[in-house]
């Protein structure tokens, strides 16, 4: 066994577990994908394992690469929180928040506010599928989103601390005749067509939830679109084509359409806060805590009676970390 492993044959490792893809982890590296495949070769040569099976069509984690996986993130993390340590100014935090709406921006609202000497600097991406990539290669901080939508191997570079329980809605066009209601039972949806950010990658985590949801309910799900960028451009795409919406009723203001809460059951959107495994900022201390204040002082973890999850959500947001 190699008594010295150089860190960057650790983070190659991890970026080709996460995208099981030579090109796409080298990208995600900024690395040439040569480069990256020697920095593997030579992992397995010091370990004297084969960590990946490599063929024309995909790559795959071995016995020994699953093995690995754990140590490889543990002792990075460890390598991170000690470069931290003898940090001696504190860069910003950066916080993805989605949009300047909802669980998200409450949260950091109120680390803002409990901790005015630092600094959060918000991001607004799409998705969290998006998001945790861009976490686990160092160019974001936190995200909050669906965990349970993550790539396995990408969720053994990230830890979450669960949030709350959105209650999910659906947007409509003043007009729609299921808009006059106060909320709108799941099977008045049966024949509509809803955009979900199909077609969108960095939102694939919502996307999926939606497809369970509609699931022998007869609902179905608009074509795959292109990614629409930022909150402005949503509402002029949505207002043009006359979507109907999947959303939750934490959602940005669409002029001409109103949400309205979806019941019998309640479907629910988990909300976790997100960071990359052994992440060392005084930060991220501030807004788990203001994440926890909110939830407790708002009953944010509460489930309702019928209440609507997949399995691997509630077990997911069941961790507390």
């Amino acid at each position: 066994m190699p008594q010295d492993l150089e860190p960057r044959l650790l983070r190659a490792f991890l970026a080709v577990a996460a995208e099981l893809h030579f090109t796409r982890a080298a990208a995600r590296l900024y690395v040439a994908q040569q480069a990256l495949s020697r920095d593997i070769r030579r992992l397995e040569r010091a370990l004297g394992s084969e960590l990946f099976v490599r063929t024309t069509r995909q790559v795959r984690l071995t016995a020994d690469g699953e093995r690995l996986l754990p140590y490889a993130r543990r002792v990075l993390d460890a390598h991170e929180a000690l470069a931290a340590a003898f940090t001696d100014t504190e860069r910003p935090l950066l916080v993805d928040v989605g949009a300047p709406v909802g669980t998200a921006y409450r949260v950091l609202g109120e680390a803002r506010r409990t901790a005015p000497g630092l600094e959060f600097v918000a991001r607004y991406l799409s998705g969290l599928t998006g998001a945790a990539a861009e976490i686990a290669a160092g160019r974001l901080d936190v995200s909050f989103g669906r965990i349970a939508g993550i790539d396995a191997a990408l969720r053994c570079e990230l830890d979450h601390q669960p949030v709350r329980y959105e209650r999910m809605a659906v947007l409509l066009c003043d007009g729609h005749p299921l808009a006059v209601l106060d909320e709108v039972p799941l099977d008045a949806l049966a024949g509509e067509t809803l955009y979900t950010g199909a077609g969108n990658a960095a939102t694939a985590e919502w996307t999926d939830l939606a497809a369970r949801l509609f699931t022998g309910r007869g609902i179905r799900m608009a074509a795959p679109f292109p990614e629409i960028a930022g909150p402005e451009e949503f509402v002029r795409v949505v207002r043009k084509h006359g979507w109907s919406v999947l959303a939750s009723t934490e959602f940005i203001a669409v002029p001409g359409m109103v949400v309205r809460p979806l019941a019998a059951p309640v479907p629910l959107s988990p909300v976790s806060l997100v960071w990359r495994r052994g992440l060392s900022h005084p930060g991220l201390g501030v807004l788990r805590s203001a994440a926890s204040g909110l939830a407790t002082a708002e009953g944010w973890l509460d489930l309702p009676p019928d209440g609507w999850l997949p399995d691997e959500d509630r077990a997911a947001m069941a961790r507390n970390t």
